[in-house]
């Protein structure tokens, strides 16, 4: 069984449309929970009246943050003994077979506890959305500090752009657009999103918590196009937000001194480092 949930607030409705065409397209999902943080009478008669084989569960919620609404979700995903659920952003599309080869890979993959497509935008361009497990610097690099040659190249071994994002590979931290879990791997370790995020992070630590118990895979076998608007480099309110939880994640793991974070990141990097040109690990350890 696959489950899946769509969080929106105010969502425009032909984004709405795009993504309910591609779970439905794909016809391997069992229920849709559909978590409404603005919900209204219109929004609540339009799923209700969807007539398709994939049953949709529309969840009116008060709005108390991204990953506390789809944790309403992954509990009743849980519940019913689903085998993988996929959070899913709005703003994603992606074809038919995608879900099917993400779970026919999990089930020939037991220690594989969650897994990312390859993610463009919708002219083909590529996302670069596998990390290193964040340090200060890098969030602050990445949103203030201008353009220069010296950031470019911190910021693309954040990235793993090295890698060439053309095999598979098990680094700690990946986007969550697209986040594609075993179910019994949250039940079994408790793991579910850290509600004291409003917004933003609340994937990365999700995910650290995940590799720490199995492996979480970046997989270019199948493609997704992600819409991705950006919206904390365009408005101060979501950046704020985002500064709240960027101090909420290293209060949690650690600032300046992180074991874990050190070794996950060295792991990832020495694999890729194996498979790759030889890189000046004393420059970035």
């Amino acid at each position: 069984m696959i489950t899946a949930s769509i969080v929106i607030y105010n969502t425009p409705k032909e984004q709405i449309e795009q993504v309910l065409k591609s779970v439905f397209d794909s016809k391997c999902i069992n229920k849709l929970f559909i978590i409404d943080n603005a919900s209204n009478n219109e929004n609540k008669i339009f799923f209700e009246s969807l007539n398709k084989e994939t049953q949709i569960e529309y969840i009116p919620h008060e709005n108390t943050g991204y990953g506390s609404s789809h944790n309403i979700a992954l509990h009743k995903a849980v519940e019913l003994g689903s085998d993988y659920h996929v959070v899913l952003n709005p703003d994603i599309e992606f074809e038919p077979d995608v879900l099917n080869k993400l779970a026919a890979y999990m089930d020939n993959n037991k220690d594989v506890v969650y897994m990312l497509p390859k993610v463009t935008y919708p002219n083909g361009e590529l996302q670069y959305l596998c990390k290193l497990l964040p340090t200060p610097a890098d969030l602050i690099l990445r949103r203030f500090i201008p353009y220069c040659g010296w950031k470019q190249k911190k910021d693309a071994l954040y990235s793993l752009k090295h890698s060439g994002y053309d095999r598979i590979m098990n680094p700690p931290c990946l986007s969550g657009c697209f986040m594609f879990m075993r179910v019994s791997t949250l039940k079994e370790n408790n793991i579910f999103f850290d509600e004291r995020y409003f917004m933003y992070l609340e994937d990365f630590d999700l995910m650290r918590r995940l590799h720490k118990v199995g492996k979480t895979i970046f997989y270019p076998e199948v493609t997704i196009i992600h819409n991705h608007a950006k919206e904390s480099y365009k408005r101060k309110k979501m950046l704020k937000i985002h500064i709240q939880s960027a101090i909420k994640y290293f209060n949690k793991f650690g600032w300046i001194f992180d074991k874990e974070r050190k070794e996950m990141n060295k792991k990832i990097l020495d694999e890729i480092n194996n498979f790759y040109a030889p890189l000046n690990k004393d420059e970035f350890y």
